[in-house]
């Protein structure tokens, strides 16, 4: 008789009766029971692009560097320079491994003077606690702090975001740039995080309220009522996956990991070389002595019938297998067939002839400008 094995045991959120409610499919992400979709991925995506989404992320990890030491730290920690950041900011970075690799690609917010927070991902989150702690643990005046479960974490994303936000706020919301965020009065709970950040290309906001499942349920029930007259819709991972997507932002184990470095993924804007030290900063030095990557992200555009999936082979035009799809599917918004592949650098011009075989068949495509979607600027009426 084979020996019975039991099945990990999947971490949720304090709002998984609330997916559930929503009748939501469920999925295991990353160790964590989270819902897939609830209406509809075309429609959820839709809605984000269109009017208002609201996302559970609370499965985001959050860790606390604090103490005279913790810019320094912040700093070999991470590629991006946080000398830059102003109390109230926030950028985009990465932790990477000593030959230019990802360990992690992470937003920072600077809380205060010695005082940062750290987002990280999911799927990564144990990874990425042990290798802060490796890394910075020995340095002298920082405290390090894992919230990761201190917080529910909620998306509102969409160009009505902020009219719905607005409502259960007394804080105004049009003056909190992108990047930015402030603390405020949210649904009746005060010193709530409120930060103009998001990972699907739209306007929006991202909230941090303390995790007890009665303040979470009673929240996301007042952002939903708040914007039912836009239409709101509950958003699961697939349509945050479609959304990122369209947007050309990256997701770990896709784009970027550890056999992937910063050139490659075009992230070089954000890793500041002329910073004193940082882990990885000799690689990429390296890498930029002899000439740049050999390889190099590009977004691919199907011209003929046919979905180019994760992990589908990439061809040049004489039929030579020369890359790999990271992240493809239909764009909703878009009405097209995109992708993103790593290709060598020969191929990655503009309008590049490329195919993709899809069910043993080369579907032709090209190669064509990223983002695949760029959000409208707004349009601010003339003063009178």
């Amino acid at each position: 008789m084979a020996e019975m094995t039991s099945s990990p045991v999947l971490r949720k959120t304090a709002l998984n009766a609330r997916h559930r409610e929503h009748k939501a499919s469920m999925v295991d992400f990353g160790g964590w029971d989270m819902p897939v979709t609830y209406a509809g991925l075309i429609a959820e995506h839709m809605a984000v692009r269109e009017a208002v989404g609201l996302f559970d992320v609370s499965h985001m990890g959050d860790i606390q560097l604090r103490g005279p030491g913790s810019l320094a730290a912040v700093n070999q920690l991470c590629m991006n320079d946080a000398s830059k950041l102003q109390v109230g900011q926030a950028h985009y970075s990465a932790m990477l491994y000593p030959n230019g690799t990802f360990v992690d690609d992470v937003v920072v917010h600077k809380l205060s003077e010695n005082d940062y927070l750290i987002v990280i991902n999911a799927g990564t989150r144990e990874k990425d606690i042990q290798w802060v702690r490796k890394t910075i643990g020995h340095m002298p005046s920082v405290h390090i702090n894992d919230f990761s479960d201190y917080y529910t974490q909620l998306a509102i994303q969409g160009p009505k975001a902020e009219a719905t936000l607005q409502k259960l706020t007394d804080t105004d919301l049009s003056t909190i740039k992108n990047y930015w965020f402030t603390w405020g009065k949210v649904c009746g709970l005060y010193n709530v995080m409120i930060a103009r950040t998001g990972y699907t290309g739209e306007d929006g906001f991202e909230i941090y309220i303390p995790s007890d499942e009665p303040t979470s349920h009673r929240v996301w029930g007042e952002i939903l009522a708040a914007g039912a007259e836009f239409g709101i819709m509950p958003c699961g991972l697939g349509a945050r996956n479609t959304l990122r997507l369209e947007a050309s932002m990256a997701l770990y184990g896709h784009e970027i990991s550890d056999t992937i470095n910063v050139f490659e993924a075009n992230l070089g804007r954000y890793a500041k070389l002329d910073k004193e030290s940082f882990v990885g900063k000799e690689a990429l030095l390296a890498i930029q002595a002899e000439g740049g990557p050999r390889r190099r992200l590009v977004g691919i555009e199907m011209m003929a019938r046919g979905i180019g999936r994760d992990g589908y082979a990439v061809y040049n035009a004489d039929g030579v297998n020369i890359g790999e799809i990271t992240s493809g599917s239909p764009a909703p918004f878009l009405k097209k067939n995109i992708a993103l592949a790593y290709v060598p650098i020969e191929y990655t011009a503009l309008d590049t002839e490329l195919a993709v075989k899809v069910r043993d068949v080369l579907v032709k495509a090209k190669v064509v400008p990223t983002p695949f979607y760029k959000r409208p600027k707004k349009v601010v009426a003339p003063t009178v």
